[in-house]
């Protein structure tokens, strides 16, 4: 079960071609069928959608901002875009991401949050590794994987670069998700 990592020069949406093709490698490396991806306007969504849609019995979950996340009432991505991925089979899911929405109150009101911390020190392995473990979280709350190690694509801004196996957990036990393996990531983040 041994996947080397990957890793790039500098990070960002440049890399988004070659994660995905890891991400399918990893799929069949690993039997994993259970895939958590971060997209913002699903640009990355729907290419993994393109990509995976011949593996079967694949379940891609896209995980996007909360609505407001920009401006009060607005969501990133456009409804055109998010009928193309579920039309490809895979899942859209808009929710509330643990380490920044409530954080953000506390910070704005008193400073600095718990969740400030743990975020901050995910970072320090990368922006996209945050948010591999964030979006395991979100979509472990919201019910829509189970308990069995998924592959999750995140990324520094825009696109992917990061893949990370990760045995999944909902915040509310968030020391019970365990990075697995870090599959690609950037070095100079």
């Amino acid at each position: 079960m041994g996947f080397l990592m990957y890793t790039f020069e500098k990070p960002g949406y440049k890399n988004t071609d070659r994660i995905l093709e890891i991400l399918k490698g990893a799929c069949e490396d690993y039997g994993i069928r259970e895939i958590v991806l971060a997209s913002t306007y699903g640009t990355t969504g729907l290419a993994a959608a393109r990509v995976l849609q011949d593996l079967p019995d694949t379940k891609l979950i896209v995980v996007t901002h909360n609505f407001g996340f920009k401006e009060a009432g607005s969501l990133e991505m456009s409804p055109e875009t998010r009928s193309e991925i579920e039309a490809l089979g895979a899942k859209v899911y808009t929710g509330t991401m643990p380490f920044r929405n409530i954080g953000t109150a506390i910070r704005q009101t008193m400073g600095y949050s718990q969740q400030d911390l743990v975020a901050n020190t995910l970072r320090m392995l990368g922006q996209g590794l945050k948010v591999c473990v964030e979006i395991a979280l979100m979509a472990s709350d919201a019910g829509l994987i189970g308990t069995n190690d998924i592959l999750t694509v995140a990324g520094t801004a825009r696109g992917a670069d990061t893949l990370a196996l990760i045995k999944p957990a909902p915040s509310n036990r968030l020391f019970d998700l365990k990075i697995r393996n870090i599959l690609a990531k950037p070095v100079d983040w």
